[in-house]
């Protein structure tokens, strides 16, 4: 890596909310930076934040070759990448039993099966370095849960799940890996970003209803700042020792805490049962 030149990002949904964020904060620390993006106009704009320095990739997540291609290309016209942010994705809002099996086909293939194939693609080249720093935007929904967002938990949860693992895997070839959980920040992710399953249930209407409603009205007014976000994931690359989860935002910490505390309290109240199943 050239020094005068920074490091070189690869973020995945450049066009809005977090991943333009990053970009536009890693461009003004004076990163070059590789997004990708759906459209030729959104790749215009993008390229426009950072001339010589920003570059835009047309490809969707889901598409692998698309991912593969456009890494290739990074690698070869921009430079090694230092730095992925796995960043695109969207929420899903639905009752389990009102939402479609497909809806759950979709989110996983965004959400998890779209990080994963970035990664893959990513990976050969910085295990070949023996360098390299993964970054997984989950969620703090990827460690705790509200009703009507299963299908967004779900995907979220593997996401950690996926990313504690493979930190295991890549350690020994000096590539860190991170899960960055957000809490609630003002993104279009429960605007634009969000499909909501209509209702169709009516035994969940007291339950619901409420939730629905103050998420809707939460969007916008949210208390997070992106631009904070992307200047903790600009101290997050540089440490020594990059944590393997890093919370953001004061209620994604309190809600990690209080299912911390939880868990310790049925480990506590059950554990005599917990281990009453071995073979004496």
């Amino acid at each position: 890596m050239n020094a005068q030149q920074g490091k070189v990002f690869f973020i995945t949904g450049v066009s809005t909310g977090f991943g333009r964020a990053f970009a536009i904060a890693a461009l003004a620390a004076g990163h070059r930076v590789a997004g990708t993006l759906r459209n030729e106009s959104a790749r215009m704009d993008f390229e426009q934040l950072g001339p010589g320095r920003a570059f835009g990739k047309l490809a969707d997540v889901t598409d692998a070759e698309a991912v593969t291609r456009a890494v290739a290309e990074v690698e070869a016209q921009v430079g090694p990448i230092d730095v992925l942010i796995n960043n695109a994705g969207y929420g899903h809002e639905g009752l389990i039993e009102e939402s479609p099996l497909s809806d759950l086909r979709q989110q996983f293939e965004v959400n998890v099966f779209g990080a994963v194939s970035v990664i893959k693609a990513v990976l050969p080249y910085m295990r070949q370095r023996r360098r390299g720093h993964i970054i997984n935007i989950t969620s703090m929904g990827g460690l705790i849960t509200f009703p009507g967002l299963a299908y967004y938990h779900g995907s979220k949860f593997a996401l950690e799940g996926i990313s504690e693992t493979l930190a295991k895997e890549v350690k020994g070839f000096g590539i860190a890996v991170t899960a960055v959980e957000p809490g609630g920040f003002r993104t279009d992710w429960a605007g634009r970003s969000m499909v909501r399953v209509p209702r169709s249930i009516a035994d969940y209407d007291a339950m619901f209803a409420p939730m629905r409603a103050a998420r809707e009205q939460r969007s916008g007014k949210q208390n997070g700042d992106p631009a904070k976000a992307a200047q903790a994931i600009l101290q997050l690359i540089e440490a020594k020792e990059p944590p393997l989860h890093l919370p953001l935002g004061e209620d994604a910490v309190q809600g990690i805490r209080d299912k911390i505390a939880l868990l310790q309290r049925e480990l506590d109240a059950w554990e005599q049962v917990s281990l009453s199943t071995g073979f004496n």
